[in-house]
């Protein structure tokens, strides 16, 4: 069950997340991050990866439009965060598209403590030689997600988050399911850059990691939801300013209380 104590405990705190994220998303990623009670700032000069990620509450790594300058912001970003003990969440996207993708996230793996990996089912199977089809940063393949979760979690010492219809996440040995969610969600770019970014924000809080993350996804789904069903939301571009609103809104309003 979501754990509203972790949003509060967000809003009453605004930690920085410094984000490495990709080009594509950055607006949308602050916008949303600034709603829902973060604070966000994108840095990925290699020259102060290291003091941005020092003053930081949470480091978010996503390797959407990666360069190999970037890559390194990203190892120096990340070993600054384990230095000061701050939770580092790494967004794998297309690591099954290019060797350079693989590489890059092998290298991160091999030199950062990753706190916890979040991506679709074909991100995710990558990184376990499981296969699953993809088609460039897309997951097409069906299989035992399940099983590649909790394999992610076991190989990597890590809580694995895969996202989808229904989203699990495995923390220990625990496998958690979260059903809420839209359709619209995979039809908008970014939703999910933006969703670790608020993963990486519920983490600063002092709660129980299966209830910083589950409340995470519990919370943005049901925030989908809440957009979707607007008299005004006829496809996803109305659908957007609703969904940035919701991210503001109090639990008791998304159930419907």
């Amino acid at each position: 069950m979501m754990n509203p104590e972790v949003i509060r405990k967000v809003r009453e705190n605004n930690p920085l997340i410094h984000h490495l994220t990709n080009q594509v998303v950055m607006n949308f990623t602050a916008n949303g991050l600034l709603s829902f009670g973060a604070s966000p700032v994108m840095a990925k000069a290699e020259e102060e990866a290291h003091h941005m990620a020092a003053n930081a509450d949470g480091v978010l790594i996503n390797i959407g439009t990666l360069t190999a300058a970037e890559l390194q912001a990203m190892i120096i970003a990340g070993k600054a965060a384990n230095e000061k003990g701050i939770p580092v969440v790494l967004d794998p996207v297309g690591v099954g598209a290019t060797p350079f993708r693989a590489s890059a996230v092998n290298r991160i793996l091999n030199e950062i403590q990753i706190t916890a990996i979040k991506g679709n089912a074909g991100e995710l199977a990558n990184l376990v030689d499981i296969s699953w089809e993809t088609k460039g940063v897309e997951s097409l393949g069906e299989g035992n997600a399940s099983e590649i979760v909790q394999q992610v979690a076991k190989t990597f010492d890590v809580t694995a988050i895969i996202t989808g219809k229904t989203d699990l996440v495995c923390t220990g040995d625990k496998l958690i399911q979260n059903k809420t969610g839209h359709p619209f969600l995979s039809k908008v770019t970014g939703a999910g850059c933006l969703l670790g970014s608020i993963v990486t924000a519920c983490l600063t809080t002092t709660e129980y990691i299966e209830d910083q993350v589950l409340t995470a996804l519990e919370f943005y789904g049901l925030a989908a939801e809440h957009a979707a069903m607007q008299k005004e939301v006829k496809g996803t571009g109305t659908f957007l300013p609703h969904f940035i609103d919701a991210l503001s809104f109090d639990v008791d309003k998304l159930e419907g209380r």
